[in-house]
């Protein structure tokens, strides 16, 4: 599905008639009282998804904008679900109605509120990738082993089921010694930014807490919602945005760890002069052992591998399984195993994903998540390793018992500088 598509269908959602969790969800008859920090894009479309478990019910928004702050107040009081508003979340974070909150800000806040909350005592959902940086992924995970919250990331395809049958067919054996898995996204929907200039800041937009620990800059249109993927004082462009969705099914599937050494090359090339930063076009190649992972995006262009816009192949001696939203097949190579048809999707993954959060608080034990923490931190750093490959324009290797690059350059990526007086988390 197009991301515009799916955060439209996301909109649609409060208009649907409310479902029962599945025979093997237990659920205390105790309400989940749930926050949710930033209200655009996907976390409007999380929280739909979250409110129609029947013990959940949504009691405070928080967002540095007034004008959608207020609209999407008025959209759950059209459902006569009242909220409290606010523009700090550390506002939100004291309030005692709110048990877990939803993280759906830009990436780059993603750190300091979720480490916030916490320490706040709150469960948390935070949306992918968890951090941006190596460092800040480091950060949460230890933030969130010395609590007794309750974090899933928004990995939701972790609990879709076709893309768990996909794994373990992978893991069978049946597809034979697979030397080469590769994911990719081709997103063509998406055109170029043009250039804006510098304009004020809109009424009602709090936009020195919405830069928080980045560069101070004049407001501009091109930085602010959505658009601000692309922007590496924000994000990490698609190899980030995602790539967290589509590497995490090649690490499952290969049984990866991280990789010893990594290197990348693409640029902007569909618009030279395109305010973007990140790369439109980008290949990265992460080494393992006996195997390697390939990661290939492309903005403006929607013909992938595969046919597919989209997607993860395991290359195996005896055939390639392809795997995508859209369902798993397998092709032989050289008739050498039956081809399996396109297995289709049976279920809603991200209904499931939060259905699965849910449980884990109730039943208060994180080996139940489906995209516990450490997962989270682990493919996005193993992402965050393809943008600085890109960025130092060096094959760059990954010393694992340092947990550093074994060049200078590369090293000074490892964190994101924070600003504003800002520092990153101790923990």
């Amino acid at each position: 599905m197009k991301r515009k598509d799916f955060l439209k269908a996301g909109a649609l959602l409060a208009a649907t008639s409310f479902y029962k969790p599945g025979k093997a969800f237990s659920l205390s008859s105790e309400k989940i009282r749930v926050g949710l920090i930033g209200v655009n894009g996907m976390g409007w479309t999380d929280l739909q998804s979250i409110i129609k478990l029947k013990n959940v019910e949504c009691t405070a928004l928080c967002d540095i904008d007034a004008n959608l702050l207020e609209k999407r107040k008025g959209e759950l009081q059209q459902l006569n679900i009242h909220v409290k508003t606010y523009s700090d979340h550390k506002k939100l974070l004291e309030d005692n109605v709110v048990d877990a909150v939803i993280i759906a800000t830009p990436d780059h806040w993603h750190c300091l509120q979720m480490v916030d909350a916490v320490r706040a005592g709150k469960h948390v959902y935070v949306e992918k990738p968890i951090g941006n940086s190596i460092k800040e992924c480091e950060v949460m995970v230890a933030a969130a082993a010395q609590s007794k919250s309750i974090v899933q990331v928004g990995q939701w395809q972790r609990s879709q089921q076709h893309f768990k049958d996909a794994i373990a067919f992978v893991h069978s054996g049946k597809l034979g010694r697979i030397r080469l898995a590769k994911a990719w996204s081709y997103v063509g929907w998406k055109t170029p930014i043009i250039k804006k200039p510098d304009s004020p800041v809109p009424v009602g937009v709090d936009y020195d807490r919405w830069l928080g620990p980045a560069q101070k800059r004049n407001f501009n249109i091109n930085r602010f919602h959505f658009e601000f993927r692309w922007f590496w004082d924000y994000a990490g462009g698609l190899m980030t945005d995602w790539g967290v969705h589509l590497l995490d099914y090649a690490l499952q599937g290969m049984k990866a760890d991280f990789p010893k050494a990594i290197v990348a090359s693409g640029g902007i090339y569909a618009d030279p002069n395109t305010a973007a930063e990140t790369p439109d076009t980008l290949t990265a190649m992460y080494e393992f052992d006996d195997f390697n992972i390939q990661w290939e995006h492309v903005l403006g262009l929607g013909s992938g591998l595969y046919g597919r816009d989209h997607g993860i192949a395991f290359i195996g001696y005896n055939g390639t399984l392809i795997l995508n939203r859209r369902g798993w097949e397998v092709i032989p190579e050289q008739n050498r195993m039956e081809p399996i048809p396109l297995q289709k999707p049976v279920d809603k993954g991200l209904d499931k994903h939060m259905e699965n959060f849910v449980q884990a608080i109730v039943n208060k034990d994180k080996s139940l998540l489906n995209a516990p923490i450490e997962a989270g931190s682990h493919v996005a750093i193993v992402s965050q390793m393809g943008n600085i490959a890109y960025r130092t324009g060096k094959k760059i290797y990954w010393d694992r018992l340092k947990r550093r690059f074994t060049d200078d350059e590369a090293n000074h990526y490892l964190a994101a500088p924070y600003h504003n007086g800002y520092s990153i988390p101790a923990v």
